[in-house]
């Protein structure tokens, strides 16, 4: 059969129009070669504007020349159907495994003879939790987790004084073999013991990696087996023991030992919180929060199990399957890695809980990076196909596998204190300047993340006020207003298109400034954020006698 199809294809047929202009009978005549390739409207455009055709003819001509392919194609599939008729029958093709291929090509493409796809392990256990995270059993998943927190933390402790203890062993030694440099020892001896006490830090990192990595791979799996026991005890209503497993046992929550300097310190929290009204006629109401905080409160766990931090956790649980999720956006560079910065830091606080829902975050980075491979190859290939040369020498220039200002990656996370959805948002030094604009791409990342919060069901999104973390000495008390008054705005032009978005969903926006930063910038920001938003007022109804 290919054969033939492939003798179809150099077979040329002619495809003869007669018409008449006036008194004088014209006859056209084009080569065609079958089976044919090009649309049969193109052709016959190509056709008019070639042989300069009268417009009079212009319909008859294409009604003619589709009825001319619909036809020698017909003969042709029915020339390849006699052939293949006649192997069958000639004992050429066997009838049982040309059987067996069409039932095959059957079953895959229609959907009502498909089998049907089995829920993955995940999506078992993400129900189960989801049904037990709302039952009874709630407070004992919380402590076991946070019993596994601190399990986690205090071999983090240790791994931080060995290390420690290893740098000053090492900062000692160098000290002496300098004190020597240029009487008994070389330049050489020095770049020697460079190199074996960088061996030993490499040593010394890479077992406590792995003892980390083996501890937490033990955690999960012991975690999502109880909870699959758990919840089919639960089921069982003649298990009168399960009372008492989900029963709460105080003394049994592990504290953490106050001496270890891991304890988070907790600073005065500066917060203004506002109710808006925004949309031309249907209009939604969000709330919105100015707050002097730290990015990676919203992250850490604290070690105390109080119940205040115990309810934000509960209430980061229970949302953990649902429609409100929490997001929090990070200002990163263009690396994709946990190596320095604000990357490292959130990186670290990531490490000290276990996930035991989504992958780590060293796993989902090299995810992430594949996916950044992967696009910069189509783009460069599409960009080839079109002959762009200036965008072609601009990609070999940058490196493939970093991110531009204004491209973010996402990262899931279940073990965070108050989020959800990390959304790490690539911004350069131009950020640092007084001089941007509402187009410039850290802004519109800004609008590509809460689209895709609109998209996502995330109804709380926390955002760098003023699109840094820490203050330098030239965010002046004027670049900070201006950098806030432009922060607000966009947002707000940004909130308002999420009505199209979405059609319309309350969510909370938070606004996030640096520690640093003054009481009285502070309350200064937040006497601005009302005049640019439309506030809530409350309205006194007194009666009139």
């Amino acid at each position: 059969m290919k054969t033939n199809k492939g003798n179809t294809c150099t077979r040329e047929r002619e495809f003869l129009y007669k018409f008449n202009a006036g008194n004088q009978r014209f006859v056209l005549t084009v080569p065609l070669k079958f089976p044919v390739q090009d649309n049969a409207s193109h052709l016959h455009g190509r056709l008019m504007l070639l042989h300069d055709l009268p417009c009079f003819i212009e319909n008859d001509l294409k009604q003619s020349l589709s009825q001319f392919i619909e036809e020698e194609c017909i003969k042709d599939y029915d020339r390849e159907a006699e052939v293949a008729l006649e192997a069958v029958k000639s004992g050429e093709v066997d009838m049982h495994l040309l059987a067996n291929a069409w039932a095959k090509a059957y079953t895959e493409t229609t959907l009502e003879h498909a089998t049907p796809e089995e829920p993955s392990w995940d999506e078992d256990f993400a129900d189960v939790y989801h049904d037990l995270i709302h039952s009874p059993a709630s407070e004992t998943l919380l402590n076991l987790e946070h019993n596994y927190f601190v399990s986690i933390s205090e071999l983090i402790s240790e791994r931080d004084v060995e290390l420690k203890k290893l740098r000053e062993r090492q900062g000692a030694e160098m000290d002496k073999v300098m004190q020597e440099l240029g009487k008994s020892l070389t330049d050489q001896d020095v770049n020697a013991l460079a190199a074996q006490h960088f061996e030993s830090q490499q040593v010394l990192e890479n077992k406590w990696t792995s003892e980390l990595k083996q501890s937490t791979a033990i955690q999960k799996q012991e975690y999502q087996e109880w909870v699959i026991k758990l919840y089919e005890d639960l089921k069982n209503p003649n298990n009168s023991s399960i009372s008492e497993e989900i029963k709460v046992q105080p003394s049994q929550l592990r504290e953490s030992v106050e001496g270890n300097g891991r304890i988070y310190e907790e600073q005065r929290q500066l917060e203004e919180s506002f109710t808006i009204h925004l949309g031309a006629q249907l209009k939604t109401m969000h709330n919105l929060r100015l707050l002097r905080a730290d990015i990676l409160d919203f992250c850490k766990h604290k070690r105390n199990h109080r119940s205040g931090v115990k309810l934000h956790r509960l209430q980061t649980a229970l949302s953990l399957y649902s429609t409100s999720l929490c997001g929090l956006v990070l200002l990163v560079d263009n690396r994709i890695s946990s190596y320095s910065g604000i990357k490292r830091d959130f990186a670290t606080v990531c490490q000290e809980c276990t996930d035991f829902h989504f992958p780590g975050i060293q796993e989902q980075l090299e995810i992430v990076q594949q996916v950044v491979l992967y696009a910069r190859a189509q783009r460069s290939n599409s960009v080839n196909r079109s002959g762009g040369n200036e965008d072609k020498s601009k990609n070999i220039e940058r490196n493939q596998s970093n991110i531009l200002p204004g491209e973010f990656y996402i990262t899931r996370h279940s073990n965070l204190s108050e989020i959800h959805v990390a959304f790490h948002l690539c911004v350069d030094d131009n950020v640092r300047s007084g001089n941007i604009t509402a187009r410039d791409p850290a802004i519109m990342g800004l609008r590509n993340i809460l689209k895709v919060c609109c998209t996502h069901d995330i109804t709380t999104i926390s955002i760098p006020l003023l699109l840094v973390h820490d203050m330098s000495e030239e965010m002046t008390i004027p670049w900070c207003l201006r950098r806030a008054e432009l922060v607000f705005k966009c947002v707000k032009g940004f909130m308002m298109e999420m009505a199209s978005w979405d059609g319309g969903i309350s969510r909370t926006v938070q606004f996030l400034v640096p520690q640093t930063i003054s009481e009285e910038m502070f309350y200064q920001l937040s006497n601005m954020l009302p005049q640019i938003f439309r506030v809530s007022s409350t309205l006194t109804l007194t009666s009139k006698h």
